[in-house]
Formats: C-alpha cells, sequence, structure tokens
C-alpha cells in the first residue's frame, strides 16, 4: 500500500489521479483483447495469417500504449501542452509527406511508415483548441479564439484531401462543442451549423463514395454500389443472430465473412457472440468514462484543463457513439475504430495519448500548482 506521507514521485502521481477513470480505461484494454481473441482469428485464417496474429500484435500495441498513457498522466498542465504541439506539428508534417508520397488504400492516402498519422492529430488538436480558447476567455490581449477558429481550418483540409471525412467530423464536432463551452454567441451557433451542413452537402455533390454511402444509408437496396452495404448489413444480422445472450464465444458465423469483424465491426461480433446484455455493459463502460471525464472537468478551477479534459472525454466519447451507430446501422459507414477495442497500432496508442492527457489534466493539484490561476497576496 502507497502511503500519503511518501514524497516520492509516484506516490504524488498515485494520490492525485482519479483511480476510477484509469481502472476503467484498464478494463477497456483487458476486454480489447478478449474481444479481439473473439473476433480475429477467423479473418486471420481467412486471409492466411496464423489464427492469434491480430491478438498478439494487439496485445504488442499494448505495451507501449500503457506506457504511453503512464508517462503522460505525470506531465503538469504546461507540458502537456508542449507534448500537444510538438505532437500536432509532427503528425500534421507526417499527413502532409502521407499525401504525397503515401500508398493508396481504399481511395485514401492515410498511412505512412506504418502509422496513421491523423490518430494522433486528435488529440493534440483537442489540448492546443482547448490553451486557444482558454486563453482567449482569459486575457483580452491575447487572441485565443481568433486562434482556435484559425487552428480548425488548418488540420481539417489536410484530412478532406486524403481524403477522411470521417476524422474530419470527428475533430469539427469536437472543436465546436469547445466553442460552445467557450461561450459563443448564438448568432455563431447557427453559423458553424449552417457550415458544417454545407460541407456535407458538398461531400455529397462532389466525392462519389459519400454520395453513394449516403444513399445506400437511406435506402440500401437501391442504387448504385449496392456491395458498399455488405459489412452493414452483416453486422445487423450478427446482433440478430446473438439475441440477447449470444451463440457463444467462438460460435459466432457471421464474422466469417465480415472483413473489418475485428477492426470497425468488433463491436458486431460482440453481439453475435456475447449478445445485446454484453454490448450494454460495454456501451456503459464508454459512458462511464465519459461522465466520470465531465464531472472532473466541470469542478477543476482552471479554464485549461477544464476545456482540455471536457474535449478530450467528447472526442473519446463520440469516436464510440460513431463507431457503434455503424455497426448498428445508424449511420453511414466511417471507418472509425471503437476505442481500446478495435485492433489497431496507431488507434491504441494514440487513445492512450489522449487518455493520458486526461488523466494529467484532471489530477488533483494545489492551487498554486496551476499555473494558469495567480494566487491572490495574502494580507500583512
Amino acid at each position: 500500500m502507497i502511503s500519503r506521507a511518501e514524497r516520492s514521485t509516484f506516490s504524488r502521481w498515485w494520490w492525485t489521479i482519479d483511480h476510477m477513470l484509469l481502472a476503467a480505461m484498464g478494463l477497456l484494454m483487458i476486454l480489447g483483447i478478449v474481444l479481439g481473441l473473439a473476433a480475429s482469428p477467423a479473418v486471420a485464417e481467412r486471409i492466411g495469417l496464423s489464427t492469434f496474429h491480430f491478438v498478439n500484435h494487439q496485445v504488442a500495441f499494448l505495451i507501449p500504449a500503457m506506457l504511453v498513457l503512464l508517462a503522460t498522466s505525470f506531465l503538469s498542465p504546461r507540458d502537456v501542452r508542449r507534448a500537444a504541439l510538438l505532437t500536432f506539428v509532427l503528425g500534421m508534417g507526417l499527413i502532409v509527406v502521407a499525401l504525397l508520397f503515401g500508398h493508396e488504400v481504399k481511395g485514401s492516402k492515410r498511412w505512412i511508415f506504418g502509422v496513421q498519422p491523423s490518430e494522433f492529430v486528435k488529440p493534440a488538436f483537442v489540448i492546443l483548441a482547448a490553451w486557444a480558447f482558454s486563453e482567449g476567455a482569459k486575457r483580452r490581449d491575447v487572441p485565443g479564439n481568433t486562434l482556435a477558429v484559425l487552428l480548425l481550418p488548418v488540420t481539417i483540409v489536410p484530412l478532406i484531401l486524403q481524403p477522411d471525412f470521417g476524422q474530419t467530423m470527428l475533430v469539427s464536432l469536437v472543436w465546436a462543442c469547445l466553442f460552445f463551452m467557450a461561450g459563443l454567441h448564438w448568432f455563431w451557433v447557427g453559423g458553424i451549423g449552417g457550415a458544417g451542413m454545407s460541407g456535407v452537402f458538398l461531400a455529397y455533390k462532389l466525392v462519389p463514395h459519400v454520395r453513394s454511402r449516403i444513399l445506400h444509408f437511406i435506402d440500401p437496396s437501391n442504387g448504385p454500389g449496392a456491395t458498399d452495404t455488405f459489412q452493414v448489413d452483416t453486422a445487423v444480422d450478427s446482433f440478430v443472430n446473438g439475441s440477447w445472450f449470444g451463440v457463444g464465444p467462438g460460435e459466432g458465423t457471421f464474422k466469417r465473412i465480415l472483413p473489418d469483424a475485428h477492426t470497425d465491426f468488433v463491436f458486431a461480433v460482440t453481439g453475435e457472440e456475447f449478445g445485446l446484455v454484453a454490448c450494454m455493459l460495454l456501451a456503459g463502460v464508454f459512458a462511464f468514462v465519459v461522465l466520470r471525464g465531465l464531472t472532473l472537468a466541470g469542478r477543476n478551477p482552471d479554464p485549461f484543463c477544464r476545456f482540455a479534459a471536457a474535449g478530450l472525454v467528447i472526442l473519446f466519447g463520440v469516436q464510440s457513439c460513431i463507431n457503434m451507430a455503424v455497426n448498428l446501422r445508424l449511420m453511414p459507414a466511417k471507418g472509425m475504430t471503437l476505442p481500446f477495442i478495435s485492433y489497431g497500432g496507431s488507434s491504441v496508442i494514440s487513445l492512450a495519448l489522449g487518455m493520458g492527457f486526461l488523466i494529467a489534466v484532471t489530477r488533483k493539484r494545489p492551487r498554486a500548482a496551476l499555473t494558469d490561476i495567480p494566487l491572490k497576496p495574502q494580507r500583512a
């Protein structure tokens, strides 16, 4: 047992972090391995790999992910901002390199050197946007809101060029939530909403695969490219076959024909083998992380920490909701992973980075340790 009287760095970290938040993240990582054992062997065998190829790789990815999460959770708010700025610059640089020299996969250039840099840009973007909004709220001589507004197009234009409309939508939604928290006028609510709808309309008109997905979402039986809905239709069949309590671990059949059963559609495999009850419990863990993070954000006296914590859990929660909604055919396919559950090195490590930032900015600190809040002078 670690004593509160101990003055080591680890002791101070242990008694200032939120243990329930850390435990929930650890539970999701463990569930990711368990559900990976259920979903990935069928995919591995179908493409000629060893049975536990993806599971072994997922465990290997989790080791650096846990190290990243723990290391970043030790950071002070100032160091969180520095780490985010460095990550953002490197990530955006790699996105540009991927656009110029990356290999095209499924019509998009998102990968370079075996890494998907847009995954790492997301948590860094949230921290920088929170920083800009908090500075704008505190100091009238700093154009924080202007910098935050400029940060959005700088981030999403390269994502659109890849193209990656799922990540673009996710980043824009989180930015809009932070903008709303910063106290924007209702005039801007309409403006931002109008800009978002215009972006969706342009994507529908100018990008064929976006138009195809929207049309098939509205009417799966009509229009060209009906095969686009194969995975979503198979996912729905998985839930129906699993019913409330599932067919049993390893007994699922639809995962054998579901191409992305171990990544984007692992939630459907969960529904077939463990049932809708297990799916609801899993969704409850995600909801707990979001609600706990928002509660801690609301209690935090520092504006930057408050904005950053809220933005990070919104990013986490919206990404989770998008993945589950796609699996349930509640929205068009987006290619979004289920945090800590879906297979993927870039996704797992970047999520660990974001959650490490979250633990760092929600740590309990003496008022003097919050550099953004000046102490009141003591009377003589």
